[in-house]
């Protein structure tokens, strides 16, 4: 059920069936508040931000101790909601209870490493005068979170929010809510004020109110670059940080180790079903190397296991619902259509939403694939003949997230940095890695602002300076 205020809000209006995403079978049903709920959730935050911005770092580090100890003992039960909710693999979903832990010990860590700085100003007007700066708790946090990582990413909102002392109140996705509404439960149980964290469900009406709403003072958005674009716009002078989508690129040089290239693009493409937005989309392969590396990719990619997602040797589960099934067979279809080769089997599992990792060849730039994130097991091979024309055709896109260069040239390595228009690139290593720690972000529509605990706490503070 929904979370406002400390207690569980059945909800008074459309209820929705959160399925297992591979058997079908519902989990639970949840209603979604109405106006009148949605306004009391909104009011608690308000409140409990007015009390909570107070607390010492002491306190806030004795609850986030809490909160990590009363996690860790409802672990396995995390791993197995979000198998079934999101239809990740059980191998995965471990990965990602286990990184959950890992974000909330990183944020400790920061809580006592924040602070400010002593300005100097001991010179001309400000001669004998000292001055330091401190961040505030910026005000109550409005968060929504997806679906692709149910928990982990929630957390990257609520967790930097709980740290720098403000309130927040997380709408999930609906496809896949349960584990942040269990997660916010622990939250009370943890000793954290009621309303310090809401999680609920609403229609798409009420989320813009929330939206509008001034009360609250930063919009935290993951998601879609239509949908966070569209937010940012009705937002008016609250802050705004967006990590939207991408059609991620990996480029594999010649000089590259291909054995590694081939092994780690095959799992940066397809791990997840490829519902990540940093998952390999494009693979940019030097001309004297392609064939060599196409070859070994594609074995690679012929030892992926789809199926069941509770099977540990399964990389490849069901896509999130029915409509992105047909959706991602649809643009693979309109890619074959306009001229592209499909160098692997497509034998799929319509009754599970299972896609069998395709990869593609000869996709025309006019494709929606060549244009459009995926979001599904799809990955297409291209050929050039050097860096500058991989680098080129990277950038030829209005996404910007993060790319992935092969190669052990330093002179490349750095070229790539200096020229890649992403958030980061990552040298020997698919554009699908990510620490908890790492400022990540994209630029283009690929979003605004960057999460990572520090980098989402500087966003959710306010520097203000004195001087004496």
């Amino acid at each position: 059920m929904n979370w406002v205020n400390g207690q569980a809000i059945r909800g008074s209006e459309k209820l929705i069936d959160v399925k297992d995403k591979y058997s079908g079978d519902i989990i639970e049903s949840v209603n979604f508040l109405n106006e009148e709920e949605t306004e009391s959730c909104v009011n608690s935050s308000v409140k409990a931000f007015e009390a909570y911005r107070n607390f010492s770092v002491g306190q806030k580090g004795r609850l986030l101790e809490n909160l990590i100890a009363v996690f860790e003992k409802e672990q396995e039960g995390f791993i197995r909601l979000i198998v079934k909710e999101a239809g990740k693999p059980v191998s995965y979903a471990k990965g990602e209870v286990s990184r959950c832990i890992a974000t909330m010990k990183t944020g400790l860590r920061e809580l006592y490493a924040n602070s400010g700085e002593v300005v100097n100003m001991d010179f001309g007007a400000g001669s004998g005068k000292t001055a330091f700066t401190k961040r505030f708790p910026i005000g109550p946090v409005l968060a929504i979170s997806p679906f692709n990582f149910p928990l982990n990413l929630a957390l990257h909102k609520i967790i930097p929010a709980l740290v720098a002392g403000c309130s927040i109140v997380i709408k999930p996705s609906p496809y896949a809510p349960l584990s942040t509404l269990r997660f916010a439960q622990l939250v009370s149980v943890a000793g954290y004020p009621p309303g310090v964290v809401n999680a609920i469900l609403c229609s798409n009406n009420l989320s813009e109110k929330l939206v509008k709403d001034e009360q609250f003072k930063l919009l935290s958005f993951t998601g879609s670059a239509e949908i966070g674009w569209m937010l940012k716009s009705k937002a008016g002078k609250k802050k705004v940080t967006l990590e939207l989508g991408g059609d991620a690129a990996v480029y594999i040089h010649a000089d590259a180790d291909l054995d590694l290239a081939a092994k780690l693009t095959a799992i940066g493409a397809f791990l997840y079903a490829g519902q990540i937005c940093i998952s390999t989309q494009r693979v940019i392969v030097h001309q004297d190397v392609y064939d060599t590396f196409k070859e070994k990719f594609l074995i690679e990619v012929e030892n992926l296991k789809s199926g069941n997602p509770f099977f540990e040797s399964v990389s490849i589960g069901p896509l999130i619902d029915k409509v992105h099934f047909e959706r991602v067979i649809s643009w693979i279809n309109e890619a074959q259509n306009n001229g592209a080769k499909t160098l692997t089997k497509q034998d799929h599992i319509s009754a599970a939403n299972i896609i069998q990792a395709t990869v593609l060849e000869d996709v025309s730039k006019n494709s929606i694939i060549s244009n459009e994130e995926v979001f599904g097991p799809v990955c297409y091979l291209v050929k050039v003949e050097n860096e500058t024309a991989a680098f080129d055709r990277i950038n030829d896109s209005k996404y910007g997230l993060q790319a992935g260069i092969f190669t052990n040239d330093l002179r490349i390595s750095m070229h790539s940095f200096q020229s890649l228009e992403v958030g980061a690139v990552i040298i020997n290593n698919v554009p699908g890695f990510r620490m908890d720690n790492m400022p990540y972000g994209g630029v283009k529509d690929s979003g605004i602002g960057r999460e990572g605990l520090k980098y989402a706490m500087e966003d959710m503070t306010e520097m203000r300076l004195m001087v004496f």
